[in-house]
């Protein structure tokens, strides 16, 4: 009961974020670009430097969680391209249609 406020004020924080990252084209860009670069160099420093404590068998734990890790951050980057590409298309199609409607007006 007693750590109930903290807890919500996590998911507050993290629901506020979202919106943030989501609303702001320029933020939403910037996360993708950061995502991708970290999933980047997971990919290079898990088959390469840290093949050694990420091996399945030795540390099957490790393993999972670094790749687990490294596919989030990715599939994270694809769903806010996705994102931005349909945010781009609305745009596009409000203002086109706002376009059409000045030029029959004129």
């Amino acid at each position: 009961m007693a750590d109930e406020p903290a807890r919500l004020r996590i998911v507050s924080f993290a629901i506020h974020s979202a919106r943030g990252v989501i609303r702001d084209q320029s933020m939403r860009r910037r996360v993708m670009f950061i995502a991708l670069v970290v999933a980047m160099l997971m990919l290079f420093f898990g088959t390469t430097f840290l093949q050694p404590l990420l091996s399945p068998r030795e540390h099957p734990g490790w393993f999972l969680l670094f790749w687990l890790a490294c596919a989030w951050l990715t599939l994270t980057a694809l769903l806010l391209a996705l994102f931005d590409l349909l945010m781009l298309r609305t745009q596009d199609r409000t203002t086109r249609k706002s376009l059409r409607e000045k030029l029959n007006r004129d």
